[in-house]
């Protein structure tokens, strides 16, 4: 273990030397500001990137997210995009660069997903943009498998890959709502939140953000992500990386996913 952070840049020596690749996976998601996000997902994920070149390591993964897709949507969407600019631009003719975005995370361990699946579990499965909206998820197992997957392979897919669990099309929220209900043995009904029932407290907790140095996790630009129609993964312009498959759909996911469920339905 080094101890350091992204800022300082003996410890990001330290960290990388005498290594052949490195995974950067470090991420900021609370906060409000473009400057807050990008201290971290842009300015951090390019020292490291630096870092690496100086020390001669040969390949470097960056983990970003599926919102640099859409970097106006939000700050922290700018700043992931930011990110991925920048590594490349470090990177350029010293290292080859995987850039992965992947969309939602969920799985032991995860905090932020666990409260909405814990709401579904009690049979409430809440809409918050459209009702076609679309989306892709992923299971943790299987974007760790993803990056031992880069590590082991002799040639470094490059270029940006959208990698999630296999799901054609993604899912909607009909498609979300029939799965929780399969699993729970008892119907699930979905809830349509309307976007004034969240702006208000998407602007309290950003006004928070902005005056009071609160970090929060829902702000405004969260609720434009939320709102947000598309978020289904395809593909950009690799192929994958090679060995890898998704193992986990969220039916499978979900089961292997502690602490949602309400207890009479755990048996």
């Amino acid at each position: 273990m080094v101890r350091g952070s992204l800022a300082e840049r003996d410890a990001l020596n330290k960290l990388v030397a005498d290594c052949d690749s490195v995974v950067h996976c470090a991420g900021l998601t609370r906060g409000v500001t473009r400057s807050q996000f990008n201290r971290v997902n842009a300015v951090g994920a390019v020292a490291c990137a630096e870092a690496a070149r100086e020390a001669g390591v040969k390949k470097i993964l960056l983990v970003s997210s599926l919102a640099a897709r859409e970097p106006g949507i939000s700050p922290y969407a700018a700043s992931k995009r930011a990110g991925e600019e920048g590594v490349l631009e470090a990177a350029e003719g010293h290292m080859d660069v995987t850039i992965v975005r992947p969309p939602a995370v969920y799985g032991p361990g995860d905090t932020e997903m666990l409260a909405l699946f814990r709401l579904m579990g009690r049979g409430l499965v809440p809409v918050f943009g459209s009702s076609d909206a679309r989306f892709s998820l992923i299971y943790v197992e299987d974007l760790a498998d993803a990056v031992v997957a880069w590590q082991r392979a002799s040639v470094p897919p490059a270029g940006i890959l959208e990698l999630d669990d296999g799901q054609p099309r993604g899912y909607g929220w009909s498609d979300v709502s029939a799965i929780v209900s399969s699993i729970i043995g008892r119907p699930v009904r979905q809830i349509r939140i309307p976007a004034t029932a969240l702006a208000l407290p998407a602007a309290l907790n950003t006004a928070a953000g902005l005056f009071s140095g609160y970090d929060p996790m829902f702000s405004l630009g969260k609720l434009r992500e939320l709102r947000h129609r598309d978020w289904v993964c395809r593909s950009i312009d690799s192929q994958g990386i090679p060995g890898w498959t998704a193992r986990y759909r969220l039916a499978e996911g979900l089961m292997r996913t502690p602490g949602w469920r309400d207890r009479r339905d755990r048996t």
